[in-house]
């Protein structure tokens, strides 16, 4: 499969062989699209998947499932995706949600969420005795933001609207583990957040965190789906893959999406139909139950980078950051 930097180049070699086009949705170089549907060429965007691994992307750690999208990107509600349209149209058998049910027992069971860091348990008010918001920190100039976040790109305005809806709440806010390593864009000083939260928590693993809080108040965020996991109110700011279904709040509509669906099918479709998983131990393709496991049995660290590629492309992100 011969890699190509420029769009015309890539889409030029994939018209002469008759096939098409992947690339990295977040990275896709400029007029990419309109190029290859001039001349015919279908595009390909992979991103990572819903479980991702034990550690961050931008340390280097590699995704343990990838997504291949021939509509567009999860993370765009502009137009419809591979996995939007499974959502609206897609056809689960019984068989199908039954397995999807077992999956989802099995990542809240097992701890699992997107990236499985470890961390300790903050101190938070007693169940019952307050309502306990979280509010998940993004990344400011990821694409899931500035493609669907419905105009909300600053942490800081965010935080605000959540006080807003929440007056009396106890509000978490949790800054992305990306940014907190200075590895992205989007760093919100502790001052300015407390003018709208109780408290900035940092160091505590989310599942955990999840189990204690009862709602989570997203932009974009995947939070609000392993949220949704395990049976917390979700609030959308923002227009992520798992709103507009019937199973979040939305403060933003999503026409399009019409059908009103059920947790299992929700993750049937997700975790199960959706992605391509592979083993980060023997590096062969398996089952999102079979990932589950493994990544559930490593060790909970933050993955330290080999190699001096891998040294060298953390210390540019963080640069960056």
């Amino acid at each position: 499969m011969p890699h190509e930097a420029t769009a015309a180049r890539a889409v030029a070699l994939a018209q002469a062989a008759g096939g098409a086009v992947a690339t990295w949705a977040s990275r896709a170089p400029p007029g990419l699209a309109a190029i290859a549907t001039a001349q015919g060429v279908p595009v390909y965007r992979i991103e990572d998947g819903f479980i991702r691994s034990a550690g961050l992307g931008a340390k280097l750690v590699p995704p343990c499932s990838i997504v291949v999208d021939r509509r567009g990107a999860h993370f765009d509600p502009s137009g419809p995706s591979d996995l939007e349209m499974l959502l609206q149209h897609g056809d689960f058998s019984d068989e199908l949600l039954t397995r999807a049910e077992a999956l989802a027992a099995q990542i809240v069971a097992r701890g699992v969420t997107k990236y499985n860091l470890t961390g300790r348990a903050p101190v938070l008010p007693a169940r019952g005795s307050q309502r306990i918001v979280l509010v998940p920190g993004q990344v400011t100039d990821d694409r899931s933001v500035t493609h669907g976040g419905a105009g909300i790109v600053d942490m800081a305005d965010l935080l605000a609207r959540v006080r807003a809806e929440e007056p009396d709440a106890f509000i978490l806010f949790k800054p992305h583990p990306d940014v907190d390593a200075r590895l992205r864009r989007g760093a919100l000083p502790d001052a300015e957040a407390l003018r709208h939260v109780d408290r900035v928590v940092r160091g505590a693993a989310l599942a955990p965190l999840l189990a204690r809080v009862d709602a989570v108040h997203v932009l974009t965020s995947q939070t609000g789906f392993e949220a949704l996991l395990r049976g917390r109110e979700v609030i959308c700011h923002g227009q992520p893959f798992f709103a507009g279904w019937g199973l979040t709040r939305d403060l933003v509509p999503i026409p399009r999406r019409s059908r009103r669906l059920g947790l299992a099918e929700l993750v049937a479709a997700a975790l199960i139909l959706y992605p391509r998983y592979c083993d980060p131990v023997t590096g062969r393709p398996c089952s999102p139950e079979a990932l589950v496991d493994r990544l559930a049995s490593l060790p909970r660290r933050r993955t330290p980078l080999r190699g001096t590629a891998a040294r060298v492309g953390a210390g540019w992100r963080r640069l960056r950051g």
